[in-house]
């Protein structure tokens, strides 16, 4: 019986639990032996800082509409994604502590307990503890009048039991010691004391081996260090509020003490300390963990930066120019007036969009520069040139978007400082946040103006265009650079919607289209037609009922192959409703963050549809955000497109996993098999 017949719908699978999956998928990179050793102990940094922000957002919402009465997460489902991060996190500390920490002793590369340390660097080390460290420490003892202190999100402290009396003969046996955040969470040992090895030792250790000298007469009974995370996400009204600049950076300041959602000890914590420190934060016995090691290995990042051990990192890759199509040092507008260029990061270089901008900045026949701006980073050539084409009096439109979240104080220090200089600065629709990616020039040409355009899967951010992978457009076909001046025309205007010539835009008529979509091909695969197929490439797929089309489609005979880094709520494989797809998602040495959406329906150039978006398959991506789509109609780049960024993804037998009916994953092939990631490194590496 199939989904559309059954008396009962299908049971989604749950999306935190999802992401929890994806984790684990990060994790296993870290127990691979064909990755370096110190890229190794990275994937274990980043699944730290993934679940920092799992908590902080993902989690703190199911509590959040655990409580509320019209939900339907209940506390059960609340519990079941508690134990499936404690396990996760046990597992995680696991690999760290029993694989690559005694693979990296292996290779002379060590972190030194204060147990391990001999005279020498204990010598070194007190005199650092008393010179960098010891006057920064401010331990509190809580009494009546020093009670227990503001703990701000994911800042880590100690806490302590002493013994006796204070020097005014009172029984206050608990202290708190922060540690700030200036001082370095990893110090590397001089060479001469490390005996041919490169030696470390953590801020936690050098704190512990000293915490005694903060209490002078008293004894350190008990001690750990802790950190609590914070429920992060950023909430305005902004329907109540006239300036959401001004709201969002007042929000800032508070943003790290919201509702603590979980707390993190050592795993000797002693029960009545960690007992004292649920009590304060208000939080179930559920929300702690106790790890075995650092609270923090995010931090871990520093070892890895101070190591000199190349052989241990992935070989450096060097991003090509695409000189075949866009020459160096010669106009970008004259190339693209030829012909469209296509730019597959990070095997080809980010430059040639920083060069667009550039050359837009010192061309005196462009009148006007628009661009969104979401995700560039605290320092960015992208937005000093744009502020260089304002001061040059160019017409500069910048679209900020406020609540990228965690990039809210960046981006609000961004629109200020183009405002200062005379660039209109809009932040957006209230209520929706500007997801799209476009960089808009208009350039007078022969006494008429022309427009230029880049359109983008990815961020402006060259930085992370290194590091994840996306496709991004430069054209001047007049319609899709018509479509990007409307985007940034309804963002400015706020007037009613008007149907673009090629793109979709969100919340608008994505969603509807890629339904109608998947409608054609499933109507197709009734009609007989066997080639009948569907491929996506996203981040997540969560949205209901897109998740439902796609079933429809499958069920109607058409092929349908989902390749989906994240959260994926569809459950494939279930006989007689979704064995007809197949979800893989693939996890290498660079983040996939590529939106490619392919449909056929019928034979020849007519009977196929490819987009790229900036959209993931979410609701609110659909219907919260700003988000476009746009069409790849020159079908030599159409093709590009699938044997790049959709093919090699779907034969990957090294990086891939796919997804069972029950939420897992297993890994296809193995440590001999083929990369898509490697296999365009290659080529593209060929081409330089």
């Amino acid at each position: 019986m199939t989904a559309a017949h059954s008396s009962t719908p299908l049971k989604l699978l749950n999306r935190e639990q999802a992401i929890l999956e994806f984790n684990r998928r990060v994790l296993a990179q870290a127990q691979r032996e064909d990755v370096p050793l110190l890229e190794r102990l990275r994937y274990i940094c980043i699944v730290s800082s993934n679940l920092d922000e799992f908590f902080e957002v993902r989690f703190a919402d199911m509590l959040d509409a655990a409580r509320d009465p019209l939900s339907t997460v209940t506390g059960q489902d609340v519990d079941r994604v508690g134990r499936a991060a404690h396990t996760l996190i046990d597992e995680q500390y696991h690999v760290f502590n029993e694989q690559v920490m005694p693979l990296l002793r292996k290779q002379r590369i060590v972190i030194l307990n204060h147990a391990d340390r001999d005279d020498a660097q204990r010598a070194w080390v007190s005199k650092f503890f008393e010179r960098e460290v010891k006057p920064l420490l401010v331990p509190v003892g809580l009494d009546p009048a020093h009670p227990f202190p503001q703990v701000a999100n994911k800042s880590l402290h100690f806490i302590a039991r002493l013994s006796g009396k204070d020097a005014f003969g009172r029984d206050n046996r608990i202290a708190i010691v922060k540690v700030p955040r200036v001082l370095p969470r990893v110090i590397k040992l001089p060479a001469h004391l490390s005996d041919g090895h490169q030696a470390f030792v953590l801020l936690t250790s050098v704190i512990r081996a000293h915490l005694e000298e903060l209490f002078p007469g008293r004894k350190v009974e008990a001690f750990s260090q802790f950190r609590v995370t914070r429920d992060s996400d950023l909430e305005v009204d902004e329907e109540e509020i006239a300036n959401l600049r001004h709201a969002l950076r007042s929000g800032l300041t508070t943003r790290h003490f919201g509702r603590a959602v979980r707390l993190e000890v050592v795993n000797t914590c002693p029960a009545e300390l960690s007992a004292f420190l649920l009590e304060q934060f208000g939080l179930p016995a559920a929300a702690l963990y106790r790890v075995n090691g650092p609270v923090n290995l995010v931090r871990l990042n520093e070892l890895i930066d101070q190591t000199d051990a190349p052989a241990l990192r992935f070989a450096p890759f060097e991003p090509a120019w695409p000189s075949g199509r866009l020459p160096r040092h010669k106009s970008i507008f004259d190339k693209l007036r030829k012909g469209d260029v296509l730019l597959h990061h990070p095997f080809e270089s980010f430059d040639p969009v920083v060069q667009m901008l550039r050359e837009a900045v010192n061309d005196p026949d462009v009148l006007a520069i628009k661009q969104t701006i979401y995700r560039t980073g605290a320092k960015s050539e992208l937005m000093d040139l744009l502020i260089e084409a304002a001061r040059r009096g160019k017409e500069v439109m910048a679209v900020v978007e406020l609540k990228a979240r965690f990039d809210e104080e960046a981006n609000i220090n961004w629109a200020e400082r183009l405002e200062a200089v005379g660039a209109q600065v809009v932040y957006g629709i209230v209520g929706y946040k500007t997801h799209a990616k476009l960089l808009m020039v208009m350039r007078r040409e022969g006494g008429k103006l022309r427009r230029y355009a880049h359109l983008s899967t990815g961020n402006y951010n060259p930085k992370t265009a290194r590091l994840y992978t996306d496709v991004g457009l430069l054209t001047a076909d007049p319609d899709l650079t018509a479509d990007a001046d409307s985007v940034f025309r309804q963002l400015a205007s706020l007037g009613k919607f008007k149907a673009l010539r090629r793109m979709l835009l969100a919340p608008f008529n994505m969603h509807s289209r890629m339904v109608e979509l998947l409608a054609q091909v499933e109507a197709a695969a009734r009609a007989g037609y066997k080639a009948a197929r569907v491929v996506v490439k996203i981040n997540a797929l969560t949205d209901a009922e897109l998740i439902q089309a796609l079933l429809r489609t499958a069920q109607a005979g058409a092929k349908v192959d989902l390749i989906v880094r994240g959260a994926c709520m569809l459950p494939p494989g279930l006989p007689g409703v979704s064995d007809n797809i197949v979800v893989r998602s693939v996890v290498g040495r660079f983040l996939e963050h590529t939106r490619v959406c392919y449909f056929r329906w019928a034979e020849g150039d007519e009977g196929e549809a490819l987009f790229l978006s900036s959209a993931d398959w979410m609701s609110r991506n659909m219907f919260r955000r700003i988000e476009v789509a746009w069409p790849v109609l020159d079908a030599r780049l159409r093709q590009r497109v699938i044997d790049e960024a959709l093919q090699p993804y779907l034969h990957d037998t090294l990086d891939a996993w796919q997804l069972g009916p029950d939420g897992h994953s297993v890994r296809i092939g193995g440590e001999r098999g083929v990369s898509a990631q490697q296999a365009l490194m290659r080529r593209y590496s060929s081409d330089v």
